[in-house]
Parts: C-alpha cells; structure tokens; sequence
C-alpha cells in the first residue's frame, strides 16, 4: 500500500457519511450514496487533494462493487417476479437497449464504439441502490417492491450480460459462446444448490453461526470468490459472477437452512455495507474527474443531457410496461427507481475509457449524470410513494398477484 492515510481518510468519510445522513434526515431525505460519493470527491485530487488510489484501494473499492451486487443478486425472489411481471420488466430493458443505441449513434454521429458503451450505459438500474431506500421505506415487501425489484433486476443483469456480448473486445460471436458456457456451468450450480443438502450442512451453520468458525459466512465468501474467479477465467466481467453467486447463495441457504438465511445475510450486508460497498462509493468520488467535466464546457452541458436521457431511455419504456394493476403514482415512482444508476455506468466508462472508445469529458458526464440519478430520482420517487403509502397494499410473497401473473 503506497498510501495507507488514504485508508484511513476513507474510513474516517465512511464513519462521516451516515452522520450527516442522519443529520439531515429532519430536512431532506438524501441517499447516503450521494454522501459518501461528494466526500469522496472532496477529499478527492481536483478538490483538497488529501486522497490518493493505488492498487491496494483500488482492489478493495472493485471488491465493494462486487459485494453491492452480490447482495443485489441474493435479494431477488424469483417465485414472485415471475410470469408477466418478469416478461415485461425484459421487454422493457430489450426496449431501453435498442433506444439507447439509437440515441448514442445520433449523439456520437454514428460512431459504434463510443455508441455502444453510451448506449448500453443508459439502459441500466442501480438495483443495489435502491433496494436498502426501498428496505428503510418499508416498501420492499408488497406488491410495489416485488415490481421495482424485477425490473431493477433485469436493468441491473442486462447491461452485464451486454458488457460481456458487446464490450469485451471479442466478437459478437465469441462472445455469446463464452457467455453460453459460463451459464452453463451455473445453470449446474444451481441445479446443486436446488438438491437436498445432507443434514450435517444446515447442523454445521447453526452450530457455527455464533463461533469463530462462522461456516456458513465463510461459505457465502467461498460461492463469491469462486463466480468471480469462474468470470474472470472466461474473460467476463466480474459483476457477472457476483450476480450470480447472490442468486446462487440465496437458493443455497433457501433449501438448506432457511431457519439462518436472515442471520446470515445479516452478517455479510454488515461486511458489505459496513467496509467494501461505502469505501466503492468514496473511491468512485475520489476518482471522478472533476477537472474533465468542468474544462470546455461541453462535458458540463452533456450532464443534464445524459440526466434527461437516463429517465427517457429507461424511465419511459418501464412506464409504459410496467404492469397493468399498478396505479399512476406508482408507475411514476417505479419509473424513476429504475432510471436511477451508477454501480455500473462507472464499470462501463472505466472500461470504455482503458479502450479508448470514450473521451474523459465524455465518461465524466455519463458518471456525474448518474450521480445526480441517484440524489434526485430516488428522493422524487420517496416523495410520489409517500402520497399512496398509506393505501393497504396486496403482499406477493410466494407467487402471482393477479392472473395476469401466471405463465
């Protein structure tokens, strides 16, 4: 570690950050995201210029990403997003797709490359986001969270799936293989984890749950480090793998001790939202290129712009599929959760920038309009939401809420 205080200053912005959060609280409920992000940026080298990455931080803050999307992953119920919900939340993302291409080709004046990384980084949902909002919201359970988690999910799934397809520098065609095998062998991984477990497996979690062993923490670690190094090995972008470990582990600890799955996930959220995913946040502030947005002025008029179409490109096409019994507010508070981004914008402009498909100005831009997603549409949605929350709401816990839910 070139620059140990840099940790320190990062934990220290960590420990800050809910602070203030909570001070705040009275006024204005702003994400803790946009806390963590803004200290960064001020601690960050175009500001005070307290903080500097190297490859020990830089290494903790990819590990924080993964975590925020393993945890993502792991919250996703499968038996209560399926049927049209499912359908329409896919179709929706297929949409935000082929119109975010659309507009990237006018935008870069039909440039592919830079197109395809614009383009594919409007279609996404910051799913690990907005779930602890809808979490502390009390609106994650019930019909209006069950929604929101499937089309964030699939706006979160497919930009990962169109990284690996259309931005790992491979052919199309290649590609599609690589991707075809790696689902393979997790379609057997899960084939695994849906088969009985012997009965020393749940009895070692429980008598390891409050232990030094810790088996079944030590477990979930072992499933994330094995899809991310299953990922890594196929040229695929880690997310990918941190996915489906989150899928993976829940439908592990489902079939084989579901008595601790809540204990356990407990542990882990406090590992993941205690150290690596804050510290992803802060570094991702660190590392904004503030210099870049500001210089010329044409990255900073490109920020409402990429602002605008976030909400257009993947707002309008979920407002438009979202499905048929929810009512308008709440149509209008799904379709702002599900354009708000920025785990994966910046996994998408880092790895257009390394190609040299994306200017500075312009990956400044995309990211800074991200930031914003994250302050504005959350707290509009909170403020839509807060108008009909006290209307009763029907639960969807094991499976279809209407008929138009069945396969």
């Amino acid at each position: 570690m070139t620059h140990p205080g840099t940790l320190v200053l990062i934990t220290g912005v960590a420990v800050l950050a809910p602070l203030l959060a909570h001070g705040t609280r009275r006024w204005v409920r702003i994400p803790l995201v946009i806390f963590e992000i803004v200290l960064g940026i001020l601690i960050g080298p175009d500001v005070l210029g307290l903080a500097r990455h190297d490859a020990v931080i830089d290494t903790l803050s990819e590990l924080g990403l993964a975590m925020l999307i393993f945890l993502a992953g792991y919250e996703i119920e499968f038996a209560a997003i399926r049927g049209d919900t499912l359908r329409r939340s896919v179709w929706a993302w297929i949409v935000s797709l082929v119109l975010g291409l659309g507009v990237a080709l006018a935008l870069t004046g039909m440039d592919l490359s830079r197109s395809v990384v614009i383009g594919t980084a409007l279609t996404s949902t910051a799913l690990g986001t907005v779930l602890p909002l809808l979490r502390d919201s009390g609106d994650l359970r019930g019909r209006f969270g069950t929604v929101t988690m499937a089309f964030g999910a699939v706006g979160e799934f497919g930009p990962i799936i169109a990284m690996a397809v259309l931005l790992s520098g491979r052919e199309p065609g290649v590609s599609t293989a690589v991707l075809a095998a790696f689902a393979l062998i997790t379609a057997g991984a899960i084939y695994w984890a849906l088969r009985p477990h012997p009965p020393w497996f749940a009895q070692v979690i429980r008598t390891t749950l409050h232990t030094s062993g810790q088996f079944a923490v030590r477990f979930v670690m072992l499933l994330l480090v094995a899809m991310l190094a299953l990922s890594a090995a196929f040229g695929l972008d880690v997310l990918l793998g941190a996915f489906a470990a989150g899928l993976l582990t829940r439908l592990v600890f489902r079939g084989a001790a579901p008595e601790a799955g809540d204990e356990v996930l407990g542990k882990v959220e406090a590992m993941g939202f205690g150290f690596l995913v804050p510290l992803f946040f802060i570094v991702t502030g660190i590392n904004f290129d503030l210099a870049s947005l500001l210089d010329g002025g044409r990255a900073l008029l490109l920020l409402p712009v990429f602002l605008l179409l976030f909400l257009l490109v993947r707002g309008l096409p979920v407002h438009a599929l979202a499905p048929r019994d929810l009512n308008s507010s709440d149509r209008r508070a799904l379709t702002l959760y599900s354009s708000t981004c920025l785990p994966l914008v910046v996994a998408i402009t880092t790895i257009g920038l390394d190609d040299g498909a994306l200017e500075k100005g312009e990956a400044a831009a995309l990211v800074g309009a991200a930031m914003v997603s994250v302050l504005v549409f959350p707290l509009l949605a909170l403020r839509v939401r807060a108008k009909v929350r006290k209307a009763p709401e029907t639960p969807t816990p094991n499976g279809p809420a209407t008929e138009s839910e069945a396969w």
